[in-house]
């Protein structure tokens, strides 16, 4: 217990790394892969080849910051380019890039050798993230009436007038945020933040809609489907 949180490749312990520090090294950043894994799945939504990222990431950091002799700099560097790979093509939402984070952590204090202190660490952050995701803590709030309305108008209507009947009739608030053009300036998009009166006339409120700006694209969301993405 006394050496449980000293660096595994300390001088006092042992003057170069070994296979044997290598392999603990390596298999406990998987364990704590793995442990980062499960506590992510916990009432999270996610796929197959996220939790595989989950599981390696910390084993391959390691190995990157053990290869360059403990040089953190080089070492976060290299694995942190490795890590920001998958979120070039895939939009990835905050809990997933911390997620990445906390991966990364882990990886790079195994791979420094402090085997005691990595565990620590993810268990810590991981009792955090169960208790969030228990307690629901930031979550959507029952009966959310908020929502963000996107409607595409063509560029001869007079869009400031044009919906304020029907809004008024279906909604308690609305606020016209942004006004955006596309096609070659032939239509408008407008964005609303709205609060319904009754969120189960949605459908009732886009057929309204629809009659008024030719039938155009209308899109009708959460307001926080768009603002937890990154």
């Amino acid at each position: 217990m006394d050496t449980i949180f000293q660096g595994l490749f300390d001088s006092t312990q042992t003057g170069t790394m070994g296979v044997t520090g290598f392999m603990i090294a390596t298999l406990s950043a998987l364990i704590i892969g793995i442990i980062i894994a499960l506590v992510y799945s916990y009432k999270s939504r996610y796929t197959k080849s996220f939790i595989m990222t989950l599981i390696m990431l910390p084993a391959i950091v390691a190995v990157v910051i053990m290869m360059v002799n403990g040089n953190i700099g080089a070492g976060v560097a290299v694995a942190g380019a490795f890590s920001l790979v998958r979120f070039r093509s895939v939009p990835g939402t905050a809990k997933e890039i911390a997620t990445i984070f906390l991966a990364m952590g882990a990886g790079l204090i195994c791979g420094m050798g402090y085997i005691g202190y990595a565990f620590l660490f993810t268990i810590i952050m991981g009792l955090v993230m169960v208790v969030i995701s228990a307690t629901g803590i930031g979550g959507e709030r029952k009966n959310d009436t908020e929502r963000r309305l996107k409607i595409t108008v063509p560029e001869d209507l007079n869009y400031s007038s044009a919906f304020e009947e029907v809004l008024d009739r279906f909604t308690s608030r609305h606020d016209l945020m942004k006004v955006k053009t596309t096609a070659m300036g032939s239509l408008y998009k407008l964005t609303y933040d709205l609060s319904m009166r009754d969120p189960s006339k949605e459908k009732e409120l886009i057929d309204e809609l629809r009659i008024r700006n030719g039938n155009l694209e209308i899109a009708i969301m959460r307001q926080g489907a768009e603002t937890d993405a990154l």
